[in-house]
């Protein structure tokens, strides 16, 4: 299986093969058309990321040690933003998702191309995953 590494660098050099944001922003609209959607049970408040300007839900499942994430959103490209994240961390260990860094959002240039209350949904979002994380990292031990 991959690691988180390698799944961000795949990720990057998706992104590099467009030349504008505009083919970018096109590709993370498909990207969120492909999202493991969320169970509609989850789509409460409970689940809601708090911090983001569109809705975004996020739940996770521990199933062999493995953080698997789910999640929703009622706009295009917090979908999209929210598909690149769970690419990177769903499946993973939770201490790989904890220990893992997230420049590769940098090195596609998103945080630059977002509207501060997108960008702050995204760190929102990427805590909300480490919460996740961090819940089942101590269950395991």
């Amino acid at each position: 299986m991959a690691t988180i590494k390698e799944i961000q660098e795949e990720i990057v050099d998706e992104f590099s093969m467009f030349d504008d944001w505009m083919q970018r922003y096109e590709y993370m609209i498909d990207l969120g058309k492909s999202l493991p959607l969320i169970d509609e049970k989850y789509k409460t408040e409970d689940y809601i990321i708090k911090g983001c300007q569109s809705k975004v839900w996020v739940h996770a499942d521990l199933d062999n040690e493995k953080v698997n994430f789910t999640a929703d959103s009622d706009a295009i490209i917090t979908k999209g933003i929210i598909a690149i994240l769970i690419r990177a961390f769903s499946g993973q260990p939770p201490q790989a998702i904890l220990d893992a860094d997230t420049d590769f959002i940098d090195k596609i240039g998103l945080k630059e191309h977002l509207s501060p209350t997108r960008a702050n949904g995204l760190v929102s979002m990427i805590k909300q995953i480490k919460l996740y994380a961090v819940a089942y990292q101590t269950q395991m031990n």
